[in-house]
């Protein structure tokens, strides 16, 4: 590994604003897979996390006849991308693997004028593969997001500027008209914040198997690896006010959770707070889960404490909830809650049909498209230009995402988009970044002083106090990475 580089410097380079005149290719792409564990189970859905692959995928791109090296990551998070009972999870991670190996088959063929040509072609030819091989849009598509991640820290590296930087110049070349017409007569710094956030609001994820109370945890489940386990704890380690809550869609469980969710802030003191519903995909129409929110809402122990939600996540399975019937049903639901689409925004054109529909937003996460995420999030604040009001929403999601490259990439996109709250659960499922060498931890501290803080036991984990994760660190550099990461 290579010693800890400085990432604050003075950038000197010049470069012509003439973006026809670049030329970008990437002469080779590398998986490199980690097998990781979680420190607790995550039950999200239909599936438990307890063991998965992690995937770092570097590109050298040639940037105007410059080699330029670049770095993404992920989990390859089996049920989530496709959501499908019977299909076995090694399956599952071979597809996923499958689809990143042919976008990098791809990107290895393609010449562009700009970073966001190449991820346009990349987009169009993985899109086309996949429909011929059946593959569902989101999962085709997480594989053109890390070739496009990849790439995007490669061009920030050889420029020598933060993302938020080039993004608001249109470095990246972003052809607004060509994804949609609304944003034809803008440019991003007319619709995008002038500056990233410095800190995050995270909104911690109270997944189906989650532990309420500390006095719930059997002993025989029960850790001692210096994090907290349960939510009650979580409150009191992190300073947790704001929460991402799953259900199941059986009411009689939820009430109770939801019970004991507001009995516990309640008891702790907690009253500033917020909170958003995961859906899980657990309804396949509209009158269901209306009659399920009714009987929530109806509910004297729960009705105060549903007074502080902010939207509710994918209630819809992905095989219905883009339908016409779907529409028809939320626009004659007069009261209903803010409803936002994830798991169904796996193309293009997925949120503006949402919006059609009745939605009122969508989530962004990186495995999803940093491009495709930009462009959605101008969507939205034109729309609430439009409008005079914050009607629709983008809300920060995850991937239980870890660092040192996964969550930092997501991250700072997050904070240049203004999504300020977000979900992050990568903390609270695994233990820190201690899957991964002590030097990588190390290098990561070095590196992101105030996004890290070291544990009494060594090892390194994110530096959230008050419920928030400061930034700044993160979009100082050029896409969340420095040069000791390529010692990884």
């Amino acid at each position: 590994m290579s010693d800890h580089l400085p990432i604050a410097k003075v950038f000197s380079k010049t470069f012509a604003l003439n973006h026809s005149l670049m030329s970008i290719s990437i002469r080779s792409v590398s998986i490199e897979r980690h097998d990781v564990r979680t420190r607790m189970p995550f039950k999200y859905g239909i599936a438990t996390m307890t063991d998965l692959p992690h995937c770092f995928i570097r590109v050298t791109a040639d940037i105007d006849g410059a080699d330029a090296q670049g770095i993404s990551a992920d989990h390859l998070p089996p049920k989530w991308f496709t959501k499908e009972p019977e299909k076995d999870p090694i399956d599952e991670i071979d597809e996923m693997l499958c689809v990143i190996e042919k976008a990098g088959q791809f990107a290895r063929e393609i010449e562009e004028k700009s970073v966001f040509a190449f991820w346009k072609t990349l987009y169009d030819r993985q899109d086309a593969w996949a429909k011929q091989q059946n593959i569902p849009p989101l999962l085709a598509n997480f594989g053109t997001s890390l070739i496009e991640r990849a790439l995007i820290d490669a061009f920030c590296r050889y420029r020598e500027q933060p993302f938020h930087s080039l993004l608001l110049e249109n470095a990246f070349g972003i052809q607004w008209d060509s994804i949609r017409t609304e944003l034809a007569e803008s440019s991003p710094k007319d619709l995008l914040p002038s500056r990233p956030l410095e800190t995050l609001s995270i909104r911690h994820t109270v997944g189906l198997g989650d532990y309420i109370r500390e006095s719930d945890i059997p002993e025989s489940e029960r850790l001692s690896d210096g994090l907290p386990q349960s939510l009650e704890n979580c409150i009191r380690f992190y300073g947790t006010k704001d929460l991402k809550i799953k259900v199941n869609g059986k009411v009689d469980s939820d009430i109770e959770r939801l019970q004991a969710i507001a009995k516990t802030f309640s008891e702790l003191g907690i009253q500033d707070f917020a909170f958003s519903v995961d859906g899980n995909e657990q309804f396949k129409d509209v009158a269901t889960f209306k009659s399920f929110w009714e009987t929530l809402r109806s509910n004297n122990d729960s009705r105060s404490f549903l007074d502080a939600l902010l939207f509710i996540e994918q209630p819809f399975h992905r095989d219905v909830a883009l339908n016409d019937s779907i529409g028809d049903a939320l626009k004659a639901w007069i009261d209903a809650p803010p409803i936002i689409i994830d798991e169904s925004d796996g193309e293009i054109e997925s949120m503006p049909r949402a919006l059609e529909l009745g939605y009122r937003g969508t989530s962004h996460k990186n495995c999803k498209g940093v491009f495709k995420g930009i462009i959605n999030r101008a969507h939205i604040n034109l729309l609430n230009r439009n409008c005079g009001k914050e009607r629709h929403l983008m809300s920060g999601e995850d991937l239980c995402n870890i660092g040192p490259i996964a969550n930092h990439q997501d991250c700072l996109v997050q904070a240049s988009l203004g999504n300020a709250s977000v979900e992050r659960n990568g903390h609270h499922y695994f233990k820190g970044i201690s899957v991964f060498d002590i030097q990588l931890q190390r290098n990561a501290l070095r590196s992101f002083p105030q996004l890290y803080t070291q544990s009494d036991d060594g090892y390194v984990r994110l530096n959230i106090k008050n419920g928030q994760l400061p930034t700044k660190d993160l979009t100082a550099t050029p896409f969340g990475t420095d040069d000791s990461h390529f010692g990884y």
